[in-house]
């Protein structure tokens, strides 16, 4: 019972006390702020048409205040590094791996470290995405972020990009290639769904289908082959969880409606590259050619591999490799090329990890209806990335690392209300005798005692 007196002279102790833990709130709530704000930064590259945020390194500035703030709240968060899933082990390992086959590399040992400084901060944000998204609101407000940023990519890149052929470099970093726009787009799609599936009124609904669309227009304006099959797979698998197994026969007809519309109007460019794959046509000659360039690039990654199969031949190596400066256009010969056979394997398990904790999450009988909604849309967005990968180079895009960890918060955020449900009362008084990491301990130097019991 605390002790103290209220203005009106009344001893405390004759008011009932308030938990501590109730008076402290979220502490990674603004480790959750400065996460969300980094999203933003790499999905909408805000620099890229506010020229004024060129000057300043939002990304790393957003990445630092976010882990500043998580470690803030040690003691008081409810994950720490203790908690990391095995996807986040196996990605160090790649990463370690890439930097030894960086030290080693027969090509260009300085251009791989460099490009592995910069790519190895994939493990930082990772790492803060599972720390921090501990509730299904969260990962859905970081979807959100990243489905409104590709939509605003894609009506920026059609405005400012109605002279420019498939819409090339007029959004950088990411966005720059068509094939890299149209790969994006595909993977956030599914999102785009679910959210307009789970908006609450008709304003919103409205809003998420004016993205929807702005978005298949950008693909077709691409004109990219391989975003073009990527999109009709990973809508097939869409559709099998929103529209058939999810009982809403009406998406189906919407989707063949919108199909035929968006072809017919914007879909010539795409037609003709196509038809390019012949030789034959008289307005596409450029993309047989870069049909024939793709084959030969393929067998340069395969004879990388079979020449440095065990630490491959540098991070981004291949383009000064093949002496076409080009990468190849398949993710997976990609990483054997660049980082071996071994990061290739677990390369692979990574990304199986996403499909089991998916599998998992699906067995389940009472998940909420909108959380299953995003599980479906996760899987889709998956098996774009797995079909994508076939004909992009896509080693190095965070949004597929990004789809991962976000299986992961998810699943162990239903595993962590099923342990709260099943402790009951207790849980509280429980979690406090967990083993907590050093850091933890660390940030707790100095403060008062949490139990100590705030007057209300």
């Amino acid at each position: 019972m605390a002790i103290g007196y209220h203005r009106n002279g009344a001893p405390a102790e004759t008011l009932p006390a308030r938990p501590a833990t109730v008076q402290m709130g979220d502490s990674s709530v603004k480790a959750f702020f400065w996460l969300s704000a980094f999203f933003v930064v790499y999905c909408a590259r805000p620099e890229d048409w506010i020229p004024v945020l060129g000057y300043f390194p939002l990304a790393k500035i957003t990445a630092i205040l976010a882990m500043w703030g998580l470690f803030n709240s040690g003691g008081r968060s409810k994950r720490t590094l203790k908690d990391l899933p095995r996807e986040a082990t196996l990605l160090l390992a790649m990463l370690l791996l890439l930097y030894l086959g960086a030290f080693l590399s027969p090509v260009w040992k300085g251009g791989a470290l460099s490009h592995m400084v910069d790519f190895s901060k994939i493990y930082i944000a990772w790492a803060l995405v599972f720390l921090l998204i501990t509730t299904f609101n969260r990962l859905r407000r970081i979807i959100i972020i990243q489905a409104v940023s590709v939509a605003v990519v894609c009506g920026i890149a059609l405005i400012k990009g109605r002279t420019v052929d498939r819409l090339e470099g007029v959004i950088g970093g990411i966005y720059s290639n068509p094939n890299d726009l149209a790969f994006a787009i595909v993977l956030s799609l599914p999102f785009v769904l679910a959210l307009m599936m789970t908006a609450k009124s008709a304003v919103k609904k409205v809003l998420w289908l004016a993205g929807m669309l702005v978005m298949l227009i950008a693909i077709f304006e691409t004109a990219s082959r391989a975003g073009f099959i990527d999109l009709v797979i990973s809508g097939a698998v869409t559709l099998y969880y929103f529209a058939i197994k999810g009982r809403r026969m009406y998406l189906l007809v919407a989707t063949a409606f919108l199909s035929v519309l968006i072809g017919v109007t914007v879909g010539g460019k795409l037609y003709d590259r196509f038809q390019a794959l012949s030789g034959n046509s008289t307005t596409e000659q450029s993309a047989y050619g870069s049909y024939e360039q793709r084959k030969y690039l393929m067998l340069k990654a395969v004879e990388a591999v079979e020449s440095y199969p065990i630490f491959g031949i540098g991070a981004r190596n291949f383009p000064a490799y093949s002496q076409a400066w080009r990468d190849v256009h398949v993710t997976y010969l990609q990483v054997a090329a660049e980082g071996g056979i071994p990061v290739f394997i677990i390369y692979i398990l990574f990304f199986r990890r996403a499909f089991q904790n998916l599998k998992i999450l699906r067995k389940r009988t009472d998940l909420d209806p909108d959380i299953v909604l995003f599980v479906g849309a996760l899987t889709s967005s998956l098996v774009g990335f797995g079909v994508g990968a076939l004909f992009a180079p896509e080693m190095y895009q965070y949004f597929p690392y990004f789809a991962v960890a976000f299986t992961a918060a998810l699943l162990q955020t239903t595993k962590e209300q099923d342990q709260e449900r099943g402790l009951g009362a207790g849980s509280t008084a429980d979690s406090s005798k967990k083993a907590r990491h050093f850091l933890e301990v660390y940030a707790e130097r100095g403060r008062t005692s949490s139990t100590v019991t705030p007057v209300r």
